[in-house]
């Protein structure tokens, strides 16, 4: 039944069909082989409306989940009830809990031109058909590991004719009436630096499936992850500027622990000096955002993979080179915000005159103090937190993912708090020398250090621990952080017209 009303035209027509078009062009079907699925013709309209008064059991002309779940199971179509709650979400335009045949029709029309754009991402030979070789690579480029075994039970569920591979007709009918759109959806749900935002930009940026590339989903999800940024930097700025304190003024002799390191700042500036440095802080989101992801978008064209997504060794060499050239844009803008973190009430009117005042006394070259450590910090950082949140992906995978690859809030946030804090603390020494070349000024008769002599000095003076003074706020800010960003991430997706999950 179901297969009967659907577009029998594969994705890519055969090499005779030219030649059989022009022997009978007479023929209504050779001009329009696929009898008026794709065009929308009459038939095909008349085929819909059948289907649709078989799936509406209780004849009130809308579809409901109840309607859905009794009608497809009489056509031997099993789907849970959250799936089938999904496909009414997304094709019930007037909020009224069901699918009127207009909707029903409309729904149908645009999920097959999404499964078209999949299919075609999937068939890497483009013969018009998938095999198991082409779905383990499709998920060996997200970093998915899968064995031939597992590829070809995939394909089992899909194959109607014992062929082993699929072609276009049965890739649809298998996921018309079935929300879930597979290994694309492990690019869509398992988003990592656009969501979570710690307040270092150092991570490998996420990849956009075809159709958000396609549709221009992906600048919306780029303007929401850099809101979500903001918000979540703005909250949680205290900790990040205690954080700064320590990595600068703590030692043996002075061991600011965190009630004392507030219980000074609000001493010395009031409550709202807390917030000293987040301004600049938040400013940079935008710009480097969009740098980072212009150059690793020029970049993964240069590493020579024409894949719609890189494996995880080609990420990594985009990502990092990407983050390189996005620090170094806005580098000025880091030295800004730890000077602004650092200084005392009056000392500086606002961030122009910060700037002003650097330039005035110690020249351009201050504006890159501590340069070379924060390029070094970007490999440990990005490379330990992407093979960290790989890895719980894979597992969660291959344990958990069942009929979706969503994996929900809660191993979401665990995911990325874990990468995110294994990440940080791999770099972490080195984004303390940094801190301390940046703040080198600040400090009444700080002699000039280089990054190795700075790191001789703290382990001479203070030992190992001395490279993870200020560690405690900043694990303190990662769950908070990462839980803000999301939930308002979240909340932008809707307002800016994101498809929700």
């Amino acid at each position: 039944m179901v297969s009967s009303v659907l577009c029998r035209c594969v994705a890519s027509p055969p090499p005779d069909a030219a030649a059989a078009a022009s022997s009978s062009a007479s023929s209504p079907a050779s001009v329009d082989p696929c009898g008026g699925a794709v065009c929308g013709g009459p038939d095909h309209r008349l085929r819909l409306w059948s289907l649709f008064q078989t799936l509406d059991v209780n004849r009130d002309g809308g579809l409901c989940v109840n309607d859905l779940a009794v009608g497809l199971q009489r056509l031997g179509l099993h789907r849970t009830e959250g799936e089938l709650r999904k496909i009414v979400q997304a094709g019930d335009k007037d909020l009224d809990g069901q699918l009127d045949f207009e909707e029903f029709v409309h729904y149908l029309q645009d999920h097959e031109k999404k499964l078209r754009l999949v299919f075609k991402s999937l068939d890497k030979k483009n013969d018009g058909r998938i095999d198991a070789q082409e779905i383990m690579q499709s998920l060996r480029d997200l970093g998915v590991k899968i064995s031939e075994q597992q590829a070809e039970k995939i394909l089992k569920s899909m194959d109607k004719n014992g062929t082993m591979t699929i072609d276009w007709n049965e890739w649809r009918d298998y996921h018309l009436l079935h929300p879930v759109e597979n290994i694309p959806e492990i690019i869509l749900y398992w988003k990592h630096s656009t969501i979570f935002d710690v307040g270092e930009n150092l991570t490998v940026p996420d990849e956009f499936t075809m159709e958000e590339r396609q549709t221009g989903m992906w600048w919306r999800h780029l303007v929401a992850g850099g809101g979500a940024g903001a918000v979540s930097r703005t909250c949680t700025a205290p900790l990040d500027r205690l954080k700064v304190l320590m990595q600068v003024h703590a030692s043996r002799s002075n061991n600011m622990c965190i009630v004392g390191g507030f219980t000074q700042m609000i001493r010395e500036g009031g409550t709202k000096s807390l917030w000293r440095g987040n301004g600049i802080n938040v400013l940079k989101i935008a710009p480097e955002s969009a740098i980072k992801f212009m150059a690793y978008e020029q970049i993964k064209r240069l590493v020579g993979s024409d894949q719609e997504t890189l494996r995880i060794h080609e990420r990594l060499v985009a990502g990092s080179l990407a983050g390189a050239i996005a620090q170094s844009s806005i580098y000025p803008m880091e030295v800004l915000k730890t000077r602004m973190a650092l200084r005392k009430t009056g000392q500086y009117s606002g961030m122009l005159d910060c700037a002003r005042k650097i330039l005035a006394r110690e020249g351009i070259a201050a504006f890159y103090k501590g340069y070379v450590p924060n390029m070094l910090g970007i490999i440990p950082y990005a490379g330990i937190d992407l093979a960290v949140y790989e890895t719980l992906k894979n597992a969660w995978l291959q344990r958990y993912a069942v009929n979706s690859a969503d994996p929900g809030v809660f191993v979401l946030l665990a995911c990325g708090t874990m990468s995110s804090t294994c990440g940080q603390l791999a770099s972490y020494p080195l984004a303390l020398v940094r801190t301390r070349m940046q703040a080198q000024a600040s400090i009444e008769g700080a002699p000039e250090v280089t990054m190795s002599s700075l790191f001789r000095q703290i382990l001479r003076t203070e030992g190992a621990f001395g490279l993870y003074r200020g560690l405690a706020p900043n694990f303190m800010k990662v769950i908070p952080a990462v839980s803000i960003s999301y939930v308002v991430y979240e909340n932008l997706k809707i307002t800016l017209g994101v498809q929700s999950r």
